[in-house]
């Protein structure tokens, strides 16, 4: 076991340094001169200069690369012998611990460093900071969502097969699978936060937490959570509700449930004490590998509805040409991607040890 978590963390990191290159180059391709941009129009060209040389866009790009890397890595190596060297250690951009020095080369553990945004100056791992726990709610509610509607439209669907009510479950499943998010969001938006704004009290757009314009003071506004969680779990509810139908259908048919049946055990005991215990394993499965969707597929859901997570943040960033922010906010998303299947994986393995060998 130990063995197989240490493979896949190994190729978890191999996935974030391909991200990392892929990314950094795709944003070198698009590049807006982000030092006009904090300068201003009107600056002299030495300010201009200076501003190039602090940020390192003066430097071959693969130079950029590799100070680009050696910021956001946890492990990173500085030059201590010269203290106008842009590797100086000492030069306050973040706090390390220093492991051990050769040859006036430190190899230091630290925080990753993101660098600051252009336009507001502020750090990058703060700004996200503060935005990645209103993502990770909203992710967490569209799953709860789409496990509760999913498991429960999947049970009823399996008990009444080949009825109406399975028939139109089923179709209502394969049409939810086909409904991408940001659309569906676009419609619940249309219908319950405008046409319908007076009766269900909805927000056209809103955050988790909303600050009262006459007192100042900060409170939890869950109503503008209902839409995009709403939104984003109509996918999920329509894969569970499939997988829980096909799962049930196959442990109905098992002997033992026929058994409990000539028993006279009554029917609510014998599907939910007996077949839906059983016919669990695949929808947990299912449910786990969602989450790490759900949090990238986020990011649309978060424009339409002006939810301010990470997505949010990632656009906005985006339309002003704030780099690192956008940056920042690709490479966090990238992590909790790998890290939740990297959980996934090992969760699969625990489930069914053929995994670990294959």
């Amino acid at each position: 076991m130990i063995s197989y978590i240490i493979k896949r963390l190994g190729y978890g990191v191999l996935v974030l340094i391909g991200v990392v290159i892929v990314v950094f180059f795709l944003f070198q391709l698009t590049r807006i001169h982000p030092e006009r941009q904090i300068a201003g129009e009107k600056a002299d060209k030495e300010t201009i200069e200076n501003i190039k040389k602090e940020l390192g866009l003066d430097l071959p790009v693969s130079q950029q690369l590799l100070l680009y890397l050696n910021d956001i890595s946890p492990l990173s190596f500085h030059q201590v012998a010269d203290s106008s060297s842009r590797y100086f250690l000492d030069g306050g951009k973040y706090d390390y611990f220093r492991l051990f020095t050769i040859n006036h080369t430190a190899t230091v553990l630290k925080k990753p460093y993101l660098s600051r945004s252009y336009v507001s100056k502020r750090s990058v791992n703060e700004i996200l900071s503060q935005r990645i726990p209103n993502t990770l709610v909203l992710a967490l509610a569209a799953m709860l969502l789409a496990t509760v509607v999913g498991i429960a439209l999947g049970v009823i669907a399996a008990v009444k097969q080949g009825t109406a009510i399975d028939r139109l479950f089923t179709a209502g499943s394969v049409l939810g699978i086909s409904f991408p998010s940001f659309f569906a969001g676009i419609i619940l938006q249309l219908i319950f936060a405008y046409l319908l704004a007076s009766i269900t009290g909805f927000n056209m757009t809103g955050n988790l937490y909303e600050t009262d314009p006459y007192t100042g003071e900060r409170y939890l506004a869950l109503q503008n959570l209902i839409l995009p969680a709403i939104a984003l779990g109509i996918r999920p509810i329509a894969v569970i509700t499939q997988l829980t139908r096909s799962a049930m259908i196959d442990v109905l048919s098992n002997d033992y449930i026929r058994t409990a049946r000539a028993k006279g055990l009554s029917e609510r005991k014998i599907v939910f004490r007996h077949a839906l215990k059983n016919a669990l394993n695949p929808v947990v499965t299912s449910i786990s590998g969602w989450l790490a969707g759900l949090l990238t597929g986020a990011f649309f859901i978060e424009a339409i509805f002006g939810y301010n997570g990470i997505g949010y943040e990632t656009v906005n960033a985006l339309k002003t040409f704030d780099y690192p922010v956008a940056m920042g906010a690709i490479l966090y998303t990238a992590v909790i991607f790998v890290v939740i299947n990297i959980i996934v994986d090992i969760l699969y393995s625990v489930i069914d040890p053929r995994i670990r060998i294959a």
